[in-house]
């Protein structure tokens, strides 16, 4: 190859050479913007996580309670006591979340002296964000289920009944991409006065877990 012919082919070369730099300077710079931003996602998201989505615990409350129905019959021959008693039920689930509370079955229980007695089904429901759920319930004991129960006669002899209701419910938050579970229960205990019909105040515990 003569002078000239290495002269351009040296030439040639020289002249790519800044191509090529610019071209992987471009590409390191779209990579670091790459980075760069799915970093700043990221930490946007675990903010607002943190801040404005974070789980906040659901709240479920016996609101009211009332007596739609109340007879009782003696058997003083068994000292035993035929006992029909119905209430009704006012329940509220508060979400205070940013985004909707999604709950599955669950079941609102009525006991007497720690034995189950009586129960109400809750059908699968979401709650939106913000919203508090109220929702009214029937509760009537089974009385076949108090038959053997020794104290039953003593309570109604005394005109004081006393009594608890329980629910449970299971669900779950959605916070972005993220499900959260959580799971709210109250506990309340009462006293049924049989001589004027009322129930006395409320003895609630509330409990929320994720």
């Amino acid at each position: 190859m003569d002078v000239e012919g290495k002269a351009l082919k040296a030439g040639g070369w020289s002249s790519s050479t800044p191509t090529l730099a610019s071209s992987r300077k471009r590409r390191k710079t779209c990579c670091l913007a790459v980075i760069g931003t799915t970093i700043g996602i990221v930490i946007l998201i675990v903010i607002l996580a943190f801040t404005v989505f974070k789980a906040k615990r659901p709240v479920t409350t016996f609101d009211d309670l009332s007596i739609k129905d109340l007879d009782f019959s003696f058997d003083i021959a068994r000292l035993a006591v035929r006992l029909n008693v119905t209430l009704d039920v006012d329940v509220s689930v508060k979400n205070p979340n940013k985004v909707g509370f999604k709950y599955s079955n669950s079941t609102v229980i009525l006991n007497y002296r720690g034995e189950l007695v009586g129960e109400a089904p809750l059908l699968p429901d979401k709650i939106s964000a913000g919203e508090t759920k109220h929702m009214n319930l029937s509760l009537t004991v089974l009385a076949d289920r108090l038959l053997f129960n020794t104290k039953l006669y003593s309570d109604v002899t005394s005109g004081i009944l006393p009594f608890n209701t329980y629910i449970k419910l299971p669900g779950k938050v959605k916070i972005l991409f993220f499900n959260i579970h959580a799971t709210t229960s109250s506990s309340c205990d009462f006293d049924i006065y049989i001589s004027n019909r009322t129930i006395s105040e409320q003895r609630c515990k509330y409990k929320t877990k994720f």
